[in-house]
């Protein structure tokens, strides 16, 4: 197993500890949850740059790295819905939109084909995981994004914004690929 793909799984083994850690409630553990939540996130842009830099790009990588992915930015919503710091219909539009992709992506790999991740897909996932560091930083969730703006608060403005962001890039993603997904 070659080295990006080794921290393409640290990210999964990560995640539950990210979990337990951002279940308990003290500042401490939850220091150490955001801890864990920005170096499983780091892994995500290393593992593929040494795997392109190094030429090791492997069938594993691509298979398990977009699953780490959502695995991790599904974590990190539903812990903050558990919370009640973010609503459910954020984690149900993340969700939604990565089981239509994940679908169309196993009917193109049926047929042999193939599809890449589109950069609107990349910069989804960026946008994402700064819009969830930030949520989870205790100090700047309760002082800045917890602030009202009319009848909204500065973090439901970012998460509005990350999910019209993952809405267009999966609206993309899916016009793209439309072919796949074509009734006969």
């Amino acid at each position: 197993m070659n080295i990006a793909n080794k921290l393409t799984l640290l990210r999964v083994v990560l995640i539950p500890f990210f979990i337990v850690f951002g279940l308990i409630d003290n500042a401490a553990c939850g220091y150490i949850a955001l801890a864990i939540f920005i170096i499983a996130s780091f892994t995500d842009y290393l593992d593929g740059k040494l795997a392109r830099s190094l030429g090791i790009v492997s069938n594993f990588g691509k298979f398990l790295d977009p699953i780490a992915d959502k695995l991790l930015v599904i974590a990190a919503l539903a812990l903050l819905v558990g919370r009640n710091e973010v609503s459910v219909w954020v984690l149900y539009i993340v969700v939604m939109r990565e089981l239509i992709i994940s679908g169309i992506r196993l009917v193109a790999a049926a047929e042999g084909r193939v599809i890449q991740a589109a950069m609107s897909g990349k910069i989804k996932t960026v946008i994402q995981m700064i819009v969830i560091i930030l949520a989870l930083i205790p100090w700047i969730n309760e002082n800045i994004l917890s602030v009202n703006i009319g009848i909204f608060t500065v973090l439901d403005i970012l998460m509005y914004i990350m999910t019209l962001v993952t809405l267009i890039s999966g609206a993309e993603y899916v016009i793209k690929n439309r072919d796949v997904i074509k009734p006969e």
